[in-house]
């Protein structure tokens, strides 16, 4: 096993083309240390729905520029294969370490196949690129990003040419593909031959903010900003700007891109911590929003002042905001969400007399809605404009946040009165989430086990009246890992998560009020009920 392991590395080293990984991984060889090999070397990374995302460094459990190239050398034989023999292929990527050489790979790796390669001019917000995928006519795209990982990690995802991201069997086919390449060395990659994009897709996407904006509503709302050491800055004020909002004041530590993510632990909105710097900056500012996207600015997270404290709303009370505030507009179209997303949606569009469906989660799902105008995931991912963009985009979220809060502003109100409106209109739905993050995946595989085997009937005192497991799929649903209890007046789904190392919990409870009297014994039951259901899941999981 041992010389086994060996030699793969060894076979790795001489092909790899990257000197840091090489360097790496050759004093692993030279050290003998069998145990980080084995972590390197026990199988490889695996392209999914979300593509690929891993730590950097070297072997096929990283994400490194051989893996990237393999990774390219497979969508371009899917790519061929689905008749696409000289289509473009436009690529963008974010700050983290290594992305402009996967970008750089991918591109020759696609102009070698014999495809057009088009790479954006430089680290932009993952919704510019699944913008110009639909603005180019490409026939797919490529971000590299790993979203808002930790700073060790980077990944790969992939866009066909509706500007979606891919779903089964895509996913499969082009890991087939991939599979199927012998060698590096059979992989062509040129040193030049396909474009660096300027800034006029740039440009077309700013052009297209406007477009979520009412053209005569007001612009007053005054916001703090912060980017997450991410790519969101420039394209985010340039927005604001065009629209004609006050500049947003930035949180000056945060604001410009950096793939160590120095300031926060994660540099993840909803994580603990990291809005911190957003809150002192908007005590010394006092503006009537704190707007963060998070490092590729795909999704976006509000906060507002409640009471004397600032406190992050959360993605389903987004959610429920942007939707009402769209409905109030005139919206028309379908309203989607994930299963995992607040059931309020369904409530505001049924009044509204408009269609509503479900999807999977991630937006992969929801941007294949038919007749979509309005989609949102809990966490913190929305699509206001999905005919410009068919995937969350934390640029255009926060405009359209910024406006709603302008509109109430002019009446004297804020974002939570409308949350309160809304909670007296159709119940407060509030939500929460259980999450555990693991050393050992088998710790995830065992609890989602446990809960089939042993299936609790009662969570809080309330009786399961339905319990779904989501690997058969439903009428509406296609098959995924996931189990959905419904109960009483609260809702429980539990699954995997996609693209970290997490077993997900998101729980909701419903609860009735009269008036907006009612609404502080309602909050107050409302916590209760989600403390215990938590607690009763807890120990229904063995986690």
């Amino acid at each position: 096993m041992h010389d086994d392991l060996i030699a793969r590395a060894q076979a790795w080293l001489a092909e790899d083309p990257d000197p840091e990984t090489r360097d790496e991984l050759a004093k692993l060889i030279d050290a003998g240390d069998v145990t980080e090999l084995a972590d390197r070397f026990g199988g490889t990374l695996q392209f999914g729905t979300a593509g690929l995302r891993g730590e950097i460094g070297a072997g096929p459990m990283r994400m490194n520029r051989t893996v990237v190239i393999r990774a390219a050398a497979g969508l371009a034989a899917y790519l061929k294969k689905q008749g696409h023999d000289d289509g473009l292929v436009v690529i963008g990527y974010d700050a983290r370490h290594k992305s402009a050489d996967f970008a750089r790979d991918t591109a020759a790796v696609m102009t070698g196949a014999g495809l057009r390669a088009a790479v954006l001019p430089r680290p932009l917000p993952t919704p510019v690129l699944a913008y110009a995928i639909r603005h180019l006519g490409a026939a797919a795209g490529v971000e590299v990003t790993a979203s808002h990982n930790p700073p060790r990690d980077n990944g790969y995802k992939v866009y066909l040419g509706d500007g979606s991201q891919i779903v089964p069997p895509g996913d499969i086919d082009i890991a087939a593909e991939i599979a199927a390449v012998p060698s590096l060395t059979a992989v062509p990659r040129p040193e030049s031959g396909w474009e660096t994009l300027d800034d006029s897709v740039l440009d077309a996407y700013l052009a297209r903010t406007d477009a979520v904006l009412a053209p005569d509503s007001p612009r007053t709302a005054r916001t703090v900003y912060t980017a997450m050491h991410g790519v969101g800055k420039d394209v985010l004020l340039a927005a604001f700007e065009r629209a004609g909002f006050p500049a947003p004041a930035l949180v000056a530590e945060q604001a410009d891109p950096d793939p160590d993510f120095p300031t926060v632990a994660f540099p993840n909105p909803e994580e603990p911590g990291a809005m911190d710097l957003a809150f002192a900056k908007a005590r010394e500012t006092d503006p009537d929003l704190v707007i963060a996207n998070d490092p590729d600015a795909d999704r976006c997270a509000v906060a507002v002042r409640d009471g004397d404290a600032w406190r992050m709303l959360r993605g389903d009370e987004v959610g429920a905001l942007l939707a009402a505030h769209l409905v109030n507009r005139g919206a028309q179209g379908t309203f989607a969400e994930s299963i995992v997303s607040s059931s309020l949606l369904g409530r505001i569009a049924e009044k509204a007399g408009l269609p509503y469906e479900e999807t999977l989660t991630g937006f992969k799902w929801i941007a294949r809605v038919d007749g979509l105008r309005y989609g949102y995931e809990e966490a913190l991912g929305y699509c206001v404009d999905p005919e410009g963009v068919r995937d969350k985009d934390g640029i255009t979220a926060a405009l359209l946040i910024t406006e709603l809060a302008s509109v109430l502003k002019a009446e004297g109100r804020t974002l939570l009165d409308l949350l309160d409106d809304l909670a007296v209109e159709h119940g407060l739905h509030a939500t929460d989430q259980l999450s555990v993050r693991v050393q050992d995946l088998s710790v995830i595989a065992d609890a989602m086990r446990q809960l089939r085997e042993q299936p609790p009937t009662e969570l809080a005192g309330l009786a399961i009246t339905r319990a779904e497991d989501l690997t058969q799929g439903t009428e509406t649903l296609p098959p995924t890992d996931g189990l959905r209890y419904t109960l009483d007046g609260a809702r429980v789904i539990v699954r995997p998560s996609g693209t970290e190392p997490k077993l997900k919990c998101y729980l909701e409870v419903v609860v009735p009020v009269g008036t907006h009297d009612g609404l502080p014994a309602a909050r107050a039951k409302a916590a209760d009920l989600l403390a215990t259901i938590k607690r009763d899941l807890s120990a229904a999981a063995g986690i």
